[in-house]
């Protein structure tokens, strides 16, 4: 049987529900399954209750399996099992750095990159775009300021900047940081999906 390839869907931004339900549905179709298991990490916006239940109301209508993995009201004795038995991964947006460090707190970095490695499907969208790069631009130190961040889980290569032309302050940012020595990347604009497979484009 054929190794199923390493995917991410990195998405730069969902401004309407339209777009997230149709990131979403092109997920789903990578699995290849008419109905996947898909969790949900809603750590980068601290696992509001309002953004669960907007993921539970989108995949209703994908369908798919959801299952919520919550950090803050930790429901899962082992993430891992709870992980790694999902067909699709996506993760929320939010604040990127303290997801990152919640993250590493639990241990949600080493069953994400088992996950990549077998072939489960990765994504999500801004702070879930910035996460699987090496570095990204980030508005999480200050609101409405882009500032690097160098510490992402390196999944893949080089850096990563969402809402490129649905913030003002990210272009300008990104092209000076990356002038001064940042590592260059993708950005990524509103609506807009890029779509990895083995580290490629």
């Amino acid at each position: 049987m054929p190794q199923k390839p390493r995917s991410i869907l990195a998405i730069g931004g969902c401004p309407q529900e339209g777009d997230c339900i149709r990131f979403l549905q092109a997920m789903s179709g990578l699995t290849g399954k008419k109905r996947p298991r898909l969790a949900f990490l809603p750590t980068a916006g601290g696992d509001a209750e309002q953004k669960i239940e907007m993921m539970r109301h989108w995949t209703n209508q994908i369908p798919a399996e959801l299952e919520v993995i919550s950090l803050f009201r930790r429901e899962h004795e082992l993430l891992r099992p709870a992980l790694l038995s999902a067909d699709c991964i996506f993760v929320g947006g939010g604040n990127t750095v303290n997801m990152l460090a919640i993250w590493r707190a639990h241990g949600v970095h080493i069953v994400l990159k088992e996950a990549y490695r077998s072939g489960i499907i990765l994504g999500g969208v801004s702070a879930g775009m910035i996460c699987w790069f090496e570095a990204g631009m980030t508005d999480s130190y200050l609101k409405n300021t882009s500032a690097p961040l160098r510490d992402g889980l390196g999944f893949l290569t080089g850096s990563a900047c969402p809402h490129f032309d649905g913030e003002p302050h990210r272009q300008p940012a990104y092209l000076a940081a990356i002038a001064g020595g940042f590592p260059a990347g993708v950005a990524a604009d509103d609506r807009c999906g890029v779509l990895y497979q083995n580290e490629q484009i």
